[in-house]
């Protein structure tokens, strides 16, 4: 069969046949004219066209390659190994060659795709020919992995240098295209009719590795993705290469789609995927808890998504993705929050790439310290996030909300603020009695009240106003009270948003200041002060008119007072942003078809009329009067109510403080009663102490009254001689000395005993008048307790039944405030509704209008075209009539031909 190949059809090569055991080529054989063949010998020269021979019998695994004909360079490698090979006097360079004789060697294109031991002269796709040279060398890497010229094939390449070969092959293609597609090109070659298994695994093994970090063009893609899914799922394959093969489709599949590695993968992530181990990184949560994941060369962050989800059990996670989180830590101790950035990753982005990237950007910073992490978290509030039931998609929501609102994001009231933080509190340690006893309780109100609220009023206040709005929650779990948080946050206009910090660019009214924290939810794009954070504009979906972004800015085209201007802004975060705004429209879009839908369709069954009337707008703008009116009484109601309960709360407290007085002042006259007490018994046992001196001392006086009187009767009764009497003088001077002595001593006793007396009568008299007096302030004391007790055991009963009440009309109140504001939701939604349908109805009728004043216009048009068509009929026949006129008369005055 011949083929004639026109001038302006794609690039093609000769295939030979393939030839039989008995040297037989197929009849079937055909001519084909190359006319550019592109030769690198030549440099920029092409080579003549020749003819060359097609196989009708080309393998399956090949076939895809033949529409890619025109990309391999087959007539210069052809001549280039047919030149090789005669200068060498080779015969054996591709594993399949055909055995009959021939006048000279023919490369196929077969052999072009099939295994060979030696290095290749050119590359085999058409590429830049400064890029040759380095296609051979790939080559020449490809064979060294494989250990194709290894002398010792008994101790195989070991781990590290086939790490050091495969970053060897990344440097040379990760970053050029044309380098990939010959390199991919070339392991493709050496996977196909390998006779040696040894190498076949070694060949597979580096196509995996290079799959799984970057992609081929998109015509080599589809010839490899064909040939890999042939292997992968061939009958007759070996069951290791076959695994290698499914990793390799598998691993394809993903780098197609996200593209090549933005930085060249480590040897750590080389090691792990040739010893088949996983890696291992932290994923961090908004409430500093984490969870470990595992990743590869591979893994993308929509891989990592959906692990991390099996792993906290999070079935719908669709609108949940992973930030980088990085925060600036300077030499303070402690980290500022409202440093924080986070930047959303694309599902398509490398794990590897992302680490690599944080270990530079650490490594790049200078003077403070950088923290990096991934963080996981939801991309945007959608208003079917409401309708969720699953726990763990409502914690994470809720400790993002929370996130939002301690960083500060969310500026409330006084009252909003209290409510929120009573709520976190309760959520965090459930309910206790005495909260303001707990040992954390000024820790967890620094905690969950942001600081820039908490300065706007004392601590003693808000503590004293977070307290009683906790004690309320007494009824209440742990759920209901996340709930209530949720909606609470929810309903406030720019509830559930998304926050960016951007920087003004251009701001046409000098309406927003240089910085301003911009937040996106599914009522429209409001704007912030970010120190001191203050509520400053916002504009609804249907005023943003236009938006856009590029990789530093975005710009809003909106109605700001009924006039059109537009905003710019610096950021990085533009795509984000628009993506965002772009959801909330959709979601806007979604509800409103639906809407139309329903209404079509019931007006298809007939019920539209009877079911389905929408109110008057006036009717919807009075009951919403009312209702606001009906919520502003229950607002006051409840405000006087918890005024009044604040007040007896007060009192009570001051109460209690008196009575705690009282008690401590009873405690402290009994201290005293006791001290007097204990005073009185030492002062009658030195009363006893002395009394029993002075009785001792009487006794003795007594003895020396007898001793005396014996002695004078011992003096009258021996009056002795003279010669005695100078020793009876002698004792008698010594009786009479001692007697002296003893009656000092006596009177120095009698004084002793009368001041003793006097002592004893004088400590009598004040131990008495301190047991009177301590007797009356006693009675007093229990007088007065006595007395006040009842009566304020009344008042405090008295103030428990109001309280008591006031909880329940608070509790009515707030049940009836929860249903009207309800009632006031479904109502403004059905408000906006109505404004909605009022809109597209002034739409239609200004279409309407427009149509009907082109109608006429077109009319009166169509009027004037009519008469200027009449007239030009009429012109016409007068024309015709005079035309026919003039050839009749010509035709008499010509007179005939004879």
């Amino acid at each position: 069969m011949t083929i004639d190949m026109s001038p302006d059809t794609a690039q093609s090569s000769r295939f030979s046949s393939l030839t039989s055991a008995g040297g037989e080529t197929p009849s079937h054989s055909g001519v084909v004219s190359n006319g550019d063949d592109y030769d690198s010998d030549g440099g920029s020269s092409f080579a003549p066209p020749t003819q060359i021979t097609l196989s009708m019998s080309i393998p399956a695994e090949l076939a895809g390659a033949i529409p890619l004909i025109n990309k391999f360079r087959v007539e210069g490698f052809s001549r280039v190994m047919q030149k090789q090979t005669q200068s060498a006097g080779k015969r054996g360079f591709f594993s399949k060659r055909s055995s009959g004789p021939q006048s000279r060697e023919k490369f196929t294109f077969e052999d072009m795709l099939y295994f060979q031991k030696d290095p290749i002269p050119t590359s085999l796709l058409k590429i830049n020919s400064d890029l040759v040279n380095r296609a051979t060398k790939l080559f020449q890497t490809i064979l060294k992995y494989m250990g194709v010229h290894s002398s010792d094939r008994s101790t195989p390449t070991s781990l590290d240098e086939r790490i050091e070969l495969v970053v060897k092959l990344y440097k040379h293609t990760l970053k050029r295209s044309e380098l990939r597609d010959e390199l991919f090109i070339q392991i493709s070659k050496q996977t196909g009719n390998n006779p040696d298994r040894q190498y076949l695994i070694k060949a597979w093994e580096l196509m995996y590795l290079c799959a799984s970090s970057m992609p081929p063009s998109k015509d080599i893609g589809g010839y490899l993705s064909e040939y890999v899914h042939s292997v992968a799922y061939g009958v007759s394959v070996d069951s290791d290469i076959q695994v290698l093969a499914q990793n390799t489709l598998h691993a394809l599949k993903h780098s197609i789609k996200a593209g090549t590695r933005h930085t060249m993968p480590g040897r750590e992530e080389i090691g792990a995927l040739l010893t088949g181990k996983k890696l291992t990184t932290i994923v961090f949560f908004l409430d500093e808890t984490f969870e470990e994941i595992t990743y590869d060369m591979s893994t993308i962050v929509a891989d990592a998504v959906e692990e991390l989800a099996g792993i906290i059990k999070l079935s719908s996670y669709s609108g949940f993705s992973l930030f980088e989180c990085r925060k600036v830590v300077t030499s303070s101790k402690s980290t500022d929050p409202g440093t924080e950035e986070y930047l959303g990753l694309d599902d398509n982005k490398y794990i590897g790439d992302l680490l690599t990237e944080f270990k530079a950007a650490k490594d790049r910073s200078k003077g403070e310290i950088l923290q990096c992490k991934l963080v996981f978290k939801k991309k945007l509030f959608r208003e079917s996030d409401e309708a969720a039931t699953d726990p763990m998609f409502l914690q994470l929501s809720y400790v993002q909300l929370q996130h939002d609102y301690i960083l500060g994001n969310y500026p409330v009231g006084r009252d909003d603020a209290a409510q929120l933080s009573a709520l976190q509190i309760f959520i965090e340690i459930g309910f206790v009695d005495n909260p303001e006893f707990c040992t954390d309780w000024t820790l967890l109100l620094e905690r969950f009240l942001p600081r820039q609220i908490a300065i706007t009023h004392a601590k003693q206040d808000w503590e004293l106003d977070i307290i009683s709005r906790y004690q309320l929650m007494e009824n209440l779990t742990k759920e209901d009270a996340r709930q209530q948080f949720l909606r609470i946050l929810r309903m406030l206009p720019f509830g559930n948003s998304v926050f960016f910090s951007v920087r003004k660019i251009d701001d046409p009214i000098g309406l927003l200041p240089g910085r301003v924290i911009l937040g996106i939810n599914k009522r429209g794009a409001h704007f912030f002060r970010p120190a001191p954070k203050e509520y400053l504009h916002s504009a609804k979906l249907r005023d943003i008119m236009q938006f856009g972004s590029s990789n530093t800015a975005v710009f809003f085209k909106m109605r700001v007072a009924g006039v059109l201007h537009v905003f710019q802004f610096e950021t990085k975060q533009g795509e984000e942003i628009c993506v965002a705004l772009q959801a909330h429209i959709n979601d806007v879009m979604l509800r409103r078809y639906s809407k139309a839908r329903a209404v079509a369709n019931s007006r298809i069954n007939g019920e539209f009329s009877n079911n389905f009337k929408l109110p008057g707008v006036e009717v919807y703008e009075k009951r919403l009067q009312d209702l606001c009116e009906i919520a502003e009484e229950l607002q006051k109601n409840v405000d006087r109510l918890s005024n009044e309960l604040q007040e007896k709360r007060q009192q009570e407290v001051k109460l209690r403080e008196e009575l705690e007085g009282l008690k401590e002042s009873l405690m402290l006259e009994r201290q005293i009663f006791a001290k007097i007490s204990n005073e009185r018994d030492k002062l009658k046992l030195l009363y006893d102490d002395k009394d029993s001196a002075f009785q001792a001392v009487l006794l003795e006086k007594k003895g020396l009254d007898v001793s005396l009187a014996k002695l004078n009767d011992i003096v009258l009764e021996t009056k002795a001689p003279k010669d005695l009497a100078g020793a009876n003088n002698q004792v008698l001077n010594e009786v009479r000395s001692e007697l002296k002595m003893r009656s000092e001593e006596l009177h120095l006793a009698e004084e002793t005993v009368k001041r003793l007396i006097d002592e004893k009568i004088l400590l009598e008299q004040k131990i008495l008048r301190l047991e009177r007096k301590t007797t009356d302030d006693s009675a007093a004391i229990e007088r007065n307790y006595e007395q006040e007790r009842p009566t304020l055991l009344l008042r405090a009963a008295e103030l428990e039944r109001k309280l008591e009440a006031a909880k329940q009309e608070l509790a009515v109140a707030e049940s009836t405030v929860a249903a009207r504001n309800a009632e006031l939701s479904v109502l403004q939604s059905n408000m906006k509704d109505s404004e909605e349908l009022r809109e597209m109805k002034e739409d239609i009728d200004r279409k309407n209008k427009q149509t009907a004043a082109i109608l006429k216009i077109q009319g009166a048009q169509l009027v004037e075209l009519e008469v200027l068509y009449k007239e030009e009929q009429a012109l016409r026949k007068r024309y015709f009539n005079t035309i026919e006129g003039w050839n009749f008369t010509s035709k008499k005055m010509v007179p005939p031909i004879t």
